[in-house]
């Protein structure tokens, strides 16, 4: 992607309310897709628009964190509907999470893959990759899967655990510039070894910057 792309993509000030959270994450993930999400850092930017996702339904999914109920490190979970739950996965890669459902009730959202569209070069800088020629094969590599896009947009667990991307004041939001997917495909989640055939992967098909097999 060009600069000139680059400064095309107008980025909304207002991020989206919480209301839109507080319901089944099967139907937030399938809304979110197409979606930004932007890292603020004063004049700085990240944004990246949201192509795919992965529903997991709190208490009743035996691969959710919540599955086994409330606990110090899922809490975020059955907290109010809008915030990030960020893990450590692997001993090396954080993934972010949002919660969904209202407050009481688990339920949430990973976010797998991103396509930049902001800040290219803070993303290559963040993800200690040196900028090339800005070919789909080499973007991909900032943020086609979970633990690369956490990376590209600095999000650990010390830093974005229980944030409020709802709040204006965040540093970490999505927003929507209404973009509308064309084509939205549903599979079965990656990497799971339980609840495994559940069809809660959700991608908008043809997009080059979805993790594992792109969906024509």
């Amino acid at each position: 992607m060009s600069r000139l792309a680059e400064s095309r993509i107008l980025i909304p000030n207002a991020p989206i309310t919480a209301n839109f959270y507080s319901r089944d994450p099967r139907q937030v993930a399938q809304e979110l897709l197409g979606k930004l999400l932007v890292r603020r850092e004063g004049k700085k930017l990240r944004a990246g628009r949201i192509v795919e996702l992965e529903a997991y339904l709190g208490t009743h999914d035996p691969a959710a964190h919540a599955y086994p109920g409330p606990t110090k490190r899922n809490a975020v979970l059955f907290g109010p509907p809008g915030h990030a739950y960020v893990y450590f996965i692997y001993g090396f890669h954080y993934c972010l999470n949002i919660s969904c459902e209202p407050e009481g009730k688990a339920g949430s959202v990973l976010v797998r893959a991103l396509e930049p569209v902001r800040g290219l070069d803070l993303m290559y800088a963040a993800r200690e990759l040196e900028p090339k020629h800005g070919r789909v094969s080499e973007l991909r590599l900032l943020t086609s899967g979970p633990g690369r896009l956490a990376e590209a947009f600095s999000i650990t667990r010390e830093r974005d655990n229980d944030k409020d991307v709802t709040s204006r004041r965040s540093d970490l939001q999505i927003v929507d510039d209404g973009f509308e997917p064309q084509h939205i495909a549903t599979t079965v989640r990656i990497g799971i070894t339980k609840a495994a055939d559940e069809k809660l992967r959700y991608i908008i098909a043809g997009n080059p910057f979805v993790s594992g097999k792109r969906i024509p």
